[in-house]
């Protein structure tokens, strides 16, 4: 999979930009705040349909203007693609695959696919599961549409019990009521606890090997799924059915495959509670690039590489490793120098939303 082209009109402080890529190294520069970054994140809406930072769409239409577009053309091993996005300060944003409405942001997902990281990508390793979680799920979702599903459905119906939850109910009209929500929690959750499994087992190794690079062998990582749910549905439906004094107290569902998580470790030592921030930031930058490999195994096609900002925040032998480690892999990298003349690439100046 390759972006040949990305048409900017009116996206952050974009007025009117082509810009065309070459199939490797993507270098991206220019001073702070020129708008590389507003690059990088047209580019991820088109790969997820959201934002890695825009807590409202809206944000991204330049303050002038009332409407906003992206339009990239990509390259795939089988014809070729242009995904657009219209986005207005009135009206929901609008996608089209191939001058094709879609209903759902779940049919843009896998038409084009891509790994995100930057330095705050820090909290999926320091943050809370939840930013664990949210790394299993896009993986995921970008290469099984069955998954979008089946979470989608889990969510809806967590939502469902949790609201039953705060009703002032006895205990035994609780406990039937419930027994409607939780058969249909455990038949989505146990489906969900499986795919997860698969998708840490088969990420373990690619991001160990990717770690050990980087590291020149100096540590060795360690990934593993952390799940309280059990494996079959009527095991899950135990669990929650003696969960529900404990719920009902709380307000919410204390049990399930929404409380997973993934334990990240360095020669064995949990690495979120006692490693270093340089090690946090290289298990973090592992992880993504184990990503590139899980979604070409299952895609048969190796996804972009987005790194923002990445280079500043490693020391130079980490920088040279990571640039060797990338070759063969469509990247696009950010920063304000780069000062590598024996490495092959296109270099991009961006100045205050233009292309020089």
């Amino acid at each position: 999979m390759e972006l040949e082209k990305i048409e900017l009109q009116n996206f952050r402080n974009y007025k009117n930009a082509t810009i065309t890529f070459d199939d490797g190294l993507n270098v991206i520069c220019g001073q702070n705040a020129q708008g590389k970054t507003n690059l990088l994140e047209a580019i991820y809406f088109c790969v997820v349909g959201k934002s890695f930072r825009a807590s409202r769409e809206k944000e991204v239409i330049n303050m002038q203007k009332d409407i906003a577009k992206i339009k990239v053309y990509i390259k795939k091993n089988v014809g070729k693609s242009i995904i657009e996005m219209l986005f207005s300060k009135k009206e929901k944003k609008t996608v089209k695959i191939d001058g094709i409405p879609i209903k759902r942001i779940s049919q843009l997902l896998g038409e084009f696919n891509g790994v995100f990281f930057s330095p705050d990508e820090l909290k999926l390793i320091k943050d809370s599961p939840e930013d664990r979680r949210r790394f299993m799920d896009i993986d995921l979702s970008q290469t099984t549409k069955q998954y979008i599903y089946l979470l989608s459905r889990y969510n809806e119906v967590l939502a469902s019990r949790n609201k039953q939850l705060k009703q002032n109910l006895k205990l035994a009209d609780m406990k039937n009521i419930l027994s409607i929500w939780d058969d249909q929690l455990a038949t989505y959750a146990q489906k969900i606890k499986r795919y997860r499994q698969n998708f840490v087992l088969n990420l373990a190794p690619y991001a160990q090997k990717a770690h050990a690079y980087i590291t020149d062998g100096k540590e060795q990582l360690g990934v593993e799924y952390v799940s309280i749910a059990e494996n079959t549905k009527e095991e899950i439906i135990k669990k929650l059915e003696q969960s529900i004094e404990k719920d009902l107290a709380l307000g919410y569902t204390t049990y399930g495959v929404h409380r997973d998580d993934i334990k990240v470790t360095v020669n064995g030592i949990d690495v979120r509670t006692y490693g270093s921030q340089g090690q946090q930031r290289t298990c973090a930058l592992s992880l993504k690039l184990a990503e590139l490999n899980i979604i070409e195994d299952i895609t048969h096609t190796r996804p972009v590489l987005l790194l923002d900002d990445v280079l500043s925040e490693l020391d130079e032998s980490r920088k040279k490793r990571l640039l060797d480690f990338v070759k063969g892999t469509q990247t696009f990298i950010t920063c304000t120098e780069f000062d590598y003349p024996d490495i092959k690439c296109k270099k991009i100046i961006i100045q205050n939303g233009d292309v020089k």
